[in-house]
């Protein structure tokens, strides 16, 4: 069954109006978290108005969900994708129309979502601390150079190409590699960024990247819940890579989403 949802226009981001779909299956909107997501897709996708199945996960789980239209007018490119993207997390934050006083504030995204909500967190940290309450990476996509060993899995699940054609893409001149909030795997400074909750699995191709990630986080000192996934749940779909197993991930991604959430009301004292 598909989460409710509802077409809206933000109006008063910095950037400019930006279409949305809000999804709600929250029971009580006035503590309900809110969630801003930001699609897969490998920098590529620009695509509205379709399933949007992580979006819908979270919001089985209690999240109102916004699921913002950046990359149609940034075009996926850093460091506009970037900017869009915080606006809409800035104005969530300051207006808090969709949730209550008490509803924490997330970013979350999957695979090249899993990547702007990595960086959108860095912005956060530094443009208004203390707003953004956590972040969810889901398979995120982290590192430009493609390097590590799970990544060879890439040429099984079909993604090598893609993601190579995705990168380009989105970084577009070579000092974009270099910049924290494009590729957060290579930033220096971590300490201070929202608390992050990792997901990934056994069969994964972005495994290490995430992995990696999560490590460094908590060397820096923020709070991690990372979780890897046994193999067979079906996860490479969850970026449109290819898989023989029945994808199983939602429940996952659904239960670990809700632990995440109860941890960080009980750190925050809401």
């Amino acid at each position: 069954m598909r989460a409710p949802f509802k077409e809206v226009v933000l109006e008063g981001v910095a950037t400019g109006p930006v279409s949305a779909r809000v999804f709600c299956d929250a029971m009580d909107n006035k503590t309900a978290p809110i969630v801003l997501y930001l699609h897969g897709g490998a920098f590529l996708d620009t695509a509205v108005n379709i399933g949007r199945p992580v979006a819908e996960c979270l919001a089985d789980a209690g999240a109102i969900v916004v699921d913002a239209d950046c990359s149609g007018p940034s075009q996926n490119g850093f460091p506009k994708a970037i900017e869009y993207a915080y606006g809409v997390l800035e104005y969530l934050a300051r207006k808090r129309e969709l949730g209550g006083k008490k509803s924490l504030l997330f970013v979350a995204g999957e695979e090249s979502g899993g990547n702007l909500a990595a960086g959108v967190a860095l912005k956060a940290r530094d443009g208004m601390p203390g707003k953004l309450d956590g972040q969810i990476l889901i398979s995120p996509l982290l590192d430009p150079f493609m390097g590590t060993k799970s990544f060879r899995k890439a040429e099984e699940a079909g993604m090598r190409e893609r993601w190579t054609e995705g990168w380009n893409h989105y970084l577009g001149f070579l000092g974009g590699v270099c910049h924290p909030y494009a590729a957060p795997c290579y930033c220096s400074r971590l300490a201070g960024v929202a608390p992050a909750l990792v997901l990934t699995a056994e069969d994964d191709p972005l495994r290490d990247e995430g992995i990696g990630y999560g490590d460094r986080l908590k060397s820096a000192g923020v709070s991690v819940l990372q979780q890897v996934f046994p193999a067979g749940t079906g996860w490479p779909t969850i970026y449109g890579g290819r898989s023989d197993d029945t994808p199983r991930w939602p429940e996952k991604i659904r239960q670990s989403f809700s632990g995440f959430v109860q941890d960080i009301r009980m750190m925050s004292g809401t």
